[in-house]
């Protein structure tokens, strides 16, 4: 089935029914399935038009706006995929994705929270060799449109979409053509774009939308950017089971606890950064929120447990670690009700369609490894990438010889099938012989109650062992020393996961994705590295 198919479904059942809220404290937007579906063929018709077809890439550099679910479903009818792109992203960032993506059409936001996109696109255009692309001028559902869009001509033309109208449905196409791409963490050298086609895209959003509950009726929280993967999965597993979408343009803790508790929010997806902010906000000002009852957290900042405790016993939430990434789409697995705490709390979780394998495998010689053991975890399914754009060659140092995705994740399989994540491969610790998640660290740092945010690194010795290096903020200066930290770890954790040293930090080194704000480990490792490592003196 093609993602328009899914949208014709919904107008047939029900029309009226509500498939995206544009969220705004004063003048909120419901935008019904039938206006959906207008406007998404009036912007087929005006992509056509411009000349856009199969094979094409349309970069779309919007917020969360009902017009990013037009863009989807229309660019994939006519055999296109959509690259989204952040509205933070830099001019370096966004020249990287045109020299990969080569779109043919950048759909551009106006006038949007004081951002100077078009400043950037012009800057990012003059940077590469790609062809300019032509720009479509967007307003969003509170805008003005320009009179004049000339100004946003940066070599390929430009137009600005068409109203919705009334167009007969295009007939079925075969073929099953890339649809959308995401941009990779970037962990080693420059982003890559990783795709999936059309057909893995509508499996994923109804497989995704059963294992969440999501039907008729409910109202799912997209507060991520949809242009990650992370977003775009919960958006296309609220419009697959029927849900509205409330579209959050803007991340405030405060208003969309505000707008969770007017529209009767169901379903939330964020990483615990998000979430602990949604917290704050909520005990400064608490309300009721009656409807919460799914809760999907990824472990950024090592507050999962506290924020999944805190919806269990304030709402009654089902709160879930969840797995998933740019190259197998996000909440590939996670896990169901009658999984008890906090095992539910951890990443990882059942795979949430029976297409999707998984193995664990020996990260040295690759052989597969019985239940129990841990491993990197490799998948196979309709959810893995199906090509890298602009680097062909991606795929193949991806995939085993046996057509296994590699997806350098350390994790351990279950006997009864689920995959309960570690950490990354390359942030696992090797402490004394013995594999350590450095999780495990963080979250006896996290129990103290002086501790706001703790993150652990490793680093090699001058005796060639690896150390374990704390990393921690306080709730406020001064309110704890290292050496009660220290002492604190050894009152449960074995000697050898007690950190060697523990630095107090007035904040972490950051960095704000499509999917959340993350800890810069590999910054952490460094300074760690300069302090404590090889050729200085360890404390034993």
């Amino acid at each position: 089935m093609t993602l328009l198919a899914v949208l014709s479904d919904l107008v047939a059942r029900n029309a009226d029914a509500p498939v995206a809220i544009d969220a705004h404290p004063e003048d909120p937007v419901v935008v019904s399935r039938r206006e959906l579906w207008q406007r998404t063929l009036a912007l087929r018709a005006d992509l056509a038009h411009a000349g856009v077809g199969r094979g094409d890439g349309v970069a779309v550099w919007l917020p969360n706006w009902s017009d990013a679910l037009c863009w989807q479903f229309a660019t994939a009818s006519l055999g296109a995929h959509v690259i989204g792109v952040n509205t933070r992203y830099n001019v370096e960032e966004v020249a990287h994705v045109l020299d990969r993506a080569r779109p043919a059409v950048v759909a551009l936001a106006h006038d949007f929270h004081g951002l100077d996109l078009l400043g950037r696109l012009h800057a990012a255009v003059g940077r590469v060799a790609a062809p300019p692309p032509a720009v479509a001028v967007v307003t969003g559902p509170h805008g003005t449109a320009p009179e004049d869009v000339s100004a946003y001509d940066v070599g390929g033309g430009t137009w600005r979409p068409g109203p919705a109208r009334d167009l007969p449905a295009p007939e079925a196409t075969d073929g099953d053509e890339l649809a959308v791409a995401f941009t990779t963490s970037g962990s080693t050298g420059k982003p890559k774009l990783a795709a999936h086609r059309e057909s893995a895209v509508v499996a994923h959003a109804r497989a995704d939308a059963a294992a969440l509950g999501i039907g008729d009726g409910d109202v799912v929280v997209c507060a991520l950017p949809l242009s990650g993967v992370f977003g775009f999965s919960t958006a296309l597993a609220g419009v697959a089971g029927g849900a509205a979408c409330l579209l959050e343009p803007v991340f405030d803790g405060t208003a969309v606890v505000a707008d969770m508790a007017r529209w009767r929010a169901t379903h939330l997806v964020g990483g615990d950064d998000l979430v602990s902010k949604l917290a704050a906000a909520w005990q400064a000002s608490p309300r009721p929120l009656p409807a919460w009852r799914w809760l999907g957290m990824a472990d950024f900042i090592g507050k999962t447990h506290e924020l999944a405790r805190w919806a269990e016993q304030e709402f009654g939430t089902h709160a879930t670690g969840v797995y998933g990434s740019s190259e197998v789409f996000a909440l590939t697995a996670c896990w169901p009700g009658d999984e008890p705490a906090p095992r539910r709390w951890r990443g990882g979780g059942r795979l949430v369609s029976g297409r999707i394998q998984a193995r664990v495998a020996d990260p040295v010689t690759e052989e597969s490894l019985p239940a129990g053991h841990q491993g990197e975890l490799q998948l196979r399914g309709y959810n893995v990438v199906d090509a890298y754009l602009g680097d062909p060659d991606a795929g193949v140092r991806s995939f085993t010889t046996d057509g296994w995705f590699r997806t350098g994740d350390l994790v351990e399989l279950d006997a009864d099938g689920a995959v309960t994540y570690v950490c990354r491969m390359g942030d696992v610790l090797r402490l004394h012989g013995f594999l350590v998640d450095p999780a495990e660290i963080e979250q006896r740092l996290a129990e103290h109650h002086a501790v706001s945010v703790a993150k652990v690194v490793g680093v090699r010795g001058d005796d060639g062992f690896e150390r374990a290096v704390a990393y921690v903020v306080p709730v406020s200066p001064g309110a704890v020393d290292a050496a009660e930290l220290r002492e604190w770890c050894g009152a449960t954790l074995a000697t050898f996961k007690v950190p060697s040293a523990i630095e107090l930090l007035d904040e972490m080194p950051t960095t704000s994705g499509t999917n959340g704000t993350k800890i810069r480990a590999a910054t952490l490792r460094e300074w760690a590295q300069r302090r404590h490592g090889a050729r200085r003196e360890m404390a034993p």
